[in-house]
């Protein structure tokens, strides 16, 4: 009995050994098979590009991974070539296209979803001035314009003059003549003038805040033009004008002539076409017969100004930091600013009680000319009073 009983018991334990070591195999050879398929699939991510066997049964079992991880290798491939091109567009002596990365964020099946794609690029070209070589004038001050020009109002007296000859794009300047013939015009100043699709800009695409559809009186939209450099108010300005824009701009031309500005040629109103072009010389000129206009002369030096354009107030401030600084005395004012300009200013201002005009053409960088501006006034305060001239002709006798 008990032989039977220590026989059923042995039969029992080679089972259960059998057993567990039947499932310890089972176990080791599923790790062994499972280690080489994960290590396959992850360096067959990491190597899409050169396993094309790997990258297809990865497709099979997952399109949308697969997709996503040819777009990687794709990138990843070209990431050379994509520094290269960024150091090209670094150097400011041979500006190259290139390529930018854009992270874009959206919303999709009620989940955030985040890509970064592509997009071109062409680096910002060069203004007249520098295709020119004016910014290789070189002057006792150091200005960072190529072009800069400080005359004595009352006597006309030269005391800083660096290009001043140079016919280049003014940009917004050209805001000053717009004005002048909106004055001259005698329409009414309370007139309500209403901004349409004929005010955009369709040459640089440049924004407004003034939408279509805003109605403001005469007297405001001259208000911003001159101290916030809004664009649709000079446009909507010419377009009122008696026989419309062809006849606004026709006069822009003629009031030129009569002040004597040979150098000057006007396209628009508003500034925003490399075709109105100047030079310091007759930007004096104009600055003078502005400053004779005491609306010109309020609206362009104030700080701030408030519109309400039938559809909501918009707050408007001046585009010249100068003028909220009480350090300086100035009676008339306006920035300019396009690709092909560069950063321009003109002013008149009052210096140790004497007054000046100052213009600044082809500045760069944002706040360059204001810091142009400055360093001249320094100069002034300094006892400037020799008269420094400068020419891009180096063997000229200056200008």
């Amino acid at each position: 009995m008990k032989t039977d009983m220590f026989s059923s018991l042995k039969l029992l334990h080679g089972a259960a050994r059998s057993t567990a070591l039947s499932v310890a195999i089972s176990l080791a050879v599923a790790a062994a098979f499972a280690t080489p398929v994960s290590t396959f699939a992850a360096t067959s991510a990491a190597t899409a590009k050169t396993s094309k066997h790997a990258k297809a049964a990865k497709a099979a079992k997952k399109p949308a991974q697969a997709a996503a991880t040819e777009k990687v290798s794709s990138r990843a491939a070209k990431a050379g070539k994509g520094e290269a091109v960024k150091a090209a567009a670094a150097d400011e002596d041979a500006p190259r296209a290139g390529v930018k990365r854009r992270r874009v964020t959206f919303t999709a099946n009620g989940r955030h979803r985040s890509v970064v794609r592509r997009v071109a690029y062409e680096p910002r070209q060069p203004t007249v001035g520098q295709a020119f070589g004016l910014h290789e004038t070189p002057d006792a001050l150091m200005l960072r314009s190529s072009v800069a020009y400080v005359i004595d109002q009352n006597s006309g007296e030269t005391l800083f003059d660096k290009n001043s000859r140079a016919v280049v794009p003014i940009a917004s300047i050209s805001k000053l003549m717009t004005a002048m013939v909106v004055l001259d015009s005698k329409e009414p100043m309370t007139d309500q003038i209403e901004v349409t699709d004929e005010d955009r800009d369709y040459e640089k695409n440049t924004g407004s805040r003034l939408s279509v559809g805003s109605v403001l009186s005469r007297e405001d939209m001259l208000h911003i033009a001159l101290m916030a450099s809004e664009n649709r108010a000079a446009a909507a300005l010419s377009r009122y004008y008696p026989g419309g824009r062809p006849a606004f701009l026709a006069a822009m031309n003629a009031k030129a002539r009569q002040l004597g500005m040979n150098d000057t040629h006007f396209e628009n109103p508003t500034g925003l076409t490399s075709m109105n072009v100047s030079s310091a010389r007759d930007l004096v000129k104009m600055v003078n017969a502005a400053y004779q206009y005491p609306l010109i002369r309020k609206f362009s030096t104030d700080h701030s100004y408030e519109v309400y354009t039938g559809k909501r107030t918009i707050a408007y401030n001046s585009t010249n930091a100068l003028v909220r600084n009480p350090t300086w005395d100035i009676g008339l004012q306006k920035t300019g600013f396009i690709n092909e300009a560069g950063e321009c200013l003109v002013m008149q201002a009052t210096i140790h009680g004497r007054p000046m005009i100052m213009v600044l053409l082809d500045s760069s960088g944002k706040y360059s000319r204001f810091a142009d501006a400055t360093r001249l006034r320094t100069w002034l305060d300094n006892g400037g009073d020799q008269p420094r001239i400068t020419s891009a002709d180096a063997g000229g006798p200056g200008t």
